[in-house]
């Protein structure tokens, strides 16, 4: 396998096809998380590690549920994966870091619904990719996911400090900068082809 694809793979998953701002896939936990730098870094390491781990495994899954001709249950196991991982994840947290799990309140346990996750490793399994090639893509997609919450974050940090309008205060100006930022990862599409 060449080296050259599993980077085209990785960079095509971080800024081409990113799962919230191309895919539009993630957005509870990117909206919500994103009012403080800290929070998104927290949330972005859980993503990051659970999209990875949970790619691998499901990859593992997928390739046992076709040997033994079930492939209709794909859906559901990688769901019970996921769901598995998020809940390590919230007593790892609560152990580690009381003040992060705090933080996060609700959007940890909605990690498990993410459709960001679910999503990648399904389309892992379309693209049927081998195990080398999910985790450099998942781990692509989860530094994407990283990469715009990290900067929505700053953004909306930064927007706190400024006299807005009346009409742009809130969720109303998040929307609005949400799909600037968007707008500005539409400039990677040339970028990679796969």
């Amino acid at each position: 396998m060449e080296m050259s694809r599993l980077f085209v793979i990785f960079l095509s998953a971080m800024l081409v096809n990113n799962f919230v701002l191309s895919r539009f896939l993630g957005i509870c936990p990117f909206l919500g998380v994103s009012r403080k730098l800290d929070t998104a870094t927290g949330m972005s390491l859980a993503v990051i590690f659970v999209m990875t781990v949970a790619s691998v495994i499901t990859w593992f899954l997928n390739q046992l549920l076709l040997l033994m001709d079930i492939p209709f249950m794909r859906t559901i196991v990688f769901i019970l994966v996921i769901a598995t991982l998020v809940q390590f994840i919230e007593i790892l947290l609560k152990k580690v870091s009381p003040s992060l799990y705090e933080a996060l309140g609700i959007y940890l346990p909605l990690i498990t619904t993410n459709c960001a996750i679910l999503g990648l490793a399904i389309l892992n399994v379309q693209q049927e990719y081998t195990l080398m090639e999910t985790i450099f893509h998942s781990i692509g997609a989860g530094a994407g996911f990283a990469i715009a919450l990290i900067i929505f974050a700053t953004i909306r940090e930064r927007m706190d400090l400024y006299e807005m309008p009346e009409s742009f205060k809130g969720l109303a100006g998040a929307l609005v900068t949400a799909g600037l930022l968007s707008m500005s990862f539409m400039g990677f599409q040339g970028l990679v082809r796969l």
